[in-house]
């Protein structure tokens, strides 16, 4: 059941109306039983073993750890160490959690890397077969909240989760299946189980941002994804200047449709009392890599930089590197290798994360360490030139060249991403180092798949979403919308909605069923 789709708003508005009609205390119980339903719906049933498998680990892992530290004392004085069994139990669970996360994912991921260096050395013989798994809706989200959870339990930062339906919801509550976010229990579980009273400005508001999501994801991504797979399907047929055109408006195509997501996902949230975290800040005005992770699937980044990242510094193995590297080459050298050397862990795992394929690991992942390592190691001399030219760093020439060439650096990773594999990759990248930009402007955009309407409908909406974007840095437009006059209101919203219906691609014969990020 597609989170587009007629049926899944017709499930929406169902719930919600029973959500606000039964009594406070057991609204948890409706968003459970609308979370198995819809999971139960949207694929193979069966799929559900997966995640209820998950939060089970999940809720026996929490239990024991706690346990353990209530009879602290008590282990000690039989001689055992409660630190040590804690870390087994914690370690074992998220061994748990991961296990159907790395069977599913990354086991053709595997084959696939011993069946191609073993190529690269003339052995054409297939080592193992692949093996094709079914793989059920938010694998990659549920996991990371869940063992994000156990974790949490573990550090003392966050209460377990006595009630197993409870924890059923916060790991499957149904909006975040489809993209996420990446949910935290420590900020984000408690509410689940709040009572919520009937909010107009709540209701309003979240089907506001949803229709802003529809908008993103039925008019500017599919629109951009027609130009997308043009190119992309059969590159070789296309000059150099078309690859950066289909890249564009991949970034375009990506960016509205995830942001979409969580617009849609957000705004139902919010029509339900709940307030989720947010996924994106304006990634594209970002100045370098760096603000740019800031900005671009921020729970992920957060995630990641939690429990792996920060985790991997304080390792004995890091701690020890950290010492011997800092006494070689120095204080300062010393410390950033042993932090380059974790990022490089740390990027190789955000780039997996989207994926068991090298393509993902260098253009979501090591690409972009590339990049962050680069700019750290340049940026006393980039200082000490700006200085000798009299630039001002700040300046507004400088923060638009910045904000593009972020832009343009962050396009380089989306071939990756986007191209059947690295080689093909690499190709297109070489093709696109030369570029035909007169036979584009002769009328080339006509060959993308878009007539001149279709191209005019893009561009307006692209302006408009340009122009959201800045208003957005000045605060939020909603609140700016809901300070003008009633008529004014209604003009806007419904205006909207009407763009969305007249110019939205969806109907008969066209599907905008899954969203980009649905899975990963």
């Amino acid at each position: 059941m597609s989170i587009t789709s007629f049926y899944f708003l017709i499930f929406y508005v169902f719930i919600l109306f029973i959500y606000y009609i039964v009594p406070k205390r057991i609204q948890w119980v409706i968003l459970l039983a609308a979370s198995l339903f819809y999971f139960l719906t949207s694929g193979n049933a069966i799929l559900i073993l997966y995640p209820l498998a998950a939060v089970v680990i999940s809720h026996l892992g929490s239990h024991f750890i706690v346990k353990t530290e209530n009879k602290r004392e008590e282990l000690k004085g039989k001689g055992k160490n409660p630190d040590v069994i804690k870390r087994y139990i914690l370690w074992v669970t998220i061994s748990g959690i991961l296990l159907f996360l790395i069977i599913i994912k990354y086991i053709n991921f595997a084959v696939n890397t011993v069946n191609g260096i073993g190529s690269l050395f003339g052995n054409n013989t297939v080592f193992f077969h692949s093996f094709n798994w079914l793989v059920p809706l938010g694998i990659s989200y549920y996991s990371l909240s869940l063992i994000g959870y156990v974790a949490d339990v573990y550090y003392g930062i966050a209460e377990q989760e006595k009630n197993l339906g409870k924890l059923t919801v916060y790991g499957m509550y149904f909006p975040v299946m489809i993209s996420g976010p990446i949910l935290k229990y420590r900020e984000d579980g408690e509410q689940f189980f709040q009572p919520h009273f009937l909010n107009y400005r709540h209701v309003t508001r979240g089907m506001q941002r949803m229709l802003w999501g529809f908008f993103k994801k039925l008019i500017i991504s599919e629109r951009m994804a027609v130009i997308v797979n043009t190119v992309y399907g059969n590159y070789l047929d296309f000059p150099g200047g078309y690859i950066w055109i289909g890249t564009i408006c991949f970034a375009f195509q990506l960016y509205t449709d995830f942001s979409g997501c969580m617009d849609i996902v957000l705004g139902m949230s919010e029509t339900f009392g709940i307030r989720l975290p947010e996924n994106f800040e304006r990634p594209f005005f970002s100045e370098n890599i760096s603000e740019y992770w800031r900005r671009w699937h921020i729970t992920l980044g957060i995630w990641m930089k939690e429990y792996v990242f920060y985790p991997l510094l304080r390792t004995s193995l890091f701690v020890k590197m950290g010492k011997k590297l800092r006494k070689r080459f120095g204080k300062k050298w010393g410390k950033q290798l042993t932090t380059f050397t974790a990022m490089f862990f740390l990027w190789f795992t955000v780039g997996i994360w989207h994926g068991g394929n090298w393509k993902y690991i260098i253009g979501s992942g090591l690409l972009h360490w590339f990049y962050i390592v680069c700019g750290e190691i340049t940026a006393p001399w980039t200082g000490k030139i700006m200085n000798t030219l009299h630039i001002k760093t700040e300046s507004t020439g400088l923060r638009i060249f910045r904000i593009f060439r972020t832009f343009f650096l962050v396009n380089i990773g989306f071939v990756f991403f986007r191209a059947a594999g690295v080689l093909d990759a690499l190709k297109m990248l070489r093709a696109a180092a030369v570029s035909n930009a007169g036979e584009i402007m002769s009328g080339g955009f006509l060959h993308l798949g878009l007539d001149w309407i279709e191209i005019v409908i893009s561009a307006a909406a692209l302006f408009l979403l340009l122009l959201i974007s800045i208003m957005q840095g000045k605060g939020s437009v909603r609140d700016r919308i809901a300070g003008k006059k009633l008529f004014q209101r209604w003009v806007i919203w419904y205006a909207l909605l009407f763009m969305v219906i007249l110019l939205g691609y969806y109907g008969p014969g066209y599907s905008a069923a899954e969203f980009i990020y649905q899975g990963f």
